[in-house]
């Protein structure tokens, strides 16, 4: 159906398509001092704007607003329809406290009684 309209209007279109998405998602992806908004995102991967990354790889962080979400390590990247899609190789979620290094029981007393 795109396909009998003039490339101007199809360019425009899909500008457009691209402007809303970036409006919509509050989903950020920084690498260094470099912030892209993302477009699309999904357990193993996401997709930013080919114009403004044309590479992206390593460490980064995910960020939905100000509050820091993922923590990711990109493996590879390639450019489809004028998106990014990058893969993780691995996502961790970030915590407000760090991993516990013991196994805590669930029905373990929360307090002791000093001795008497």
């Amino acid at each position: 159906m795109l396909e009998c309209l003039p490339a101007e209007v199809r360019e425009g279109l899909e500008a457009a398509r691209k402007r809303d998405m970036r409006k919509k998602s509050r989903l950020r992806v920084q690498l260094g001092d470099q912030v892209y908004p993302i477009l699309r995102f999904w357990d193993d991967g996401f997709t930013v704007d080919a114009e403004h990354a044309s590479h992206l790889r390593g460490l980064v962080d995910i960020f939905d607003g100000a509050r820091h979400v993922f923590q990711g390590l990109i493996i590879a990247s390639t450019v489809e329809n004028g998106e990014l899609i990058c893969e993780f190789k691995r996502s961790t979620a970030v915590t407000d406290r760090p991993p516990l290094d013991f196994w805590k029981d669930e029905n373990a007393p929360v307090g002791y009684l000093p001795g008497a």
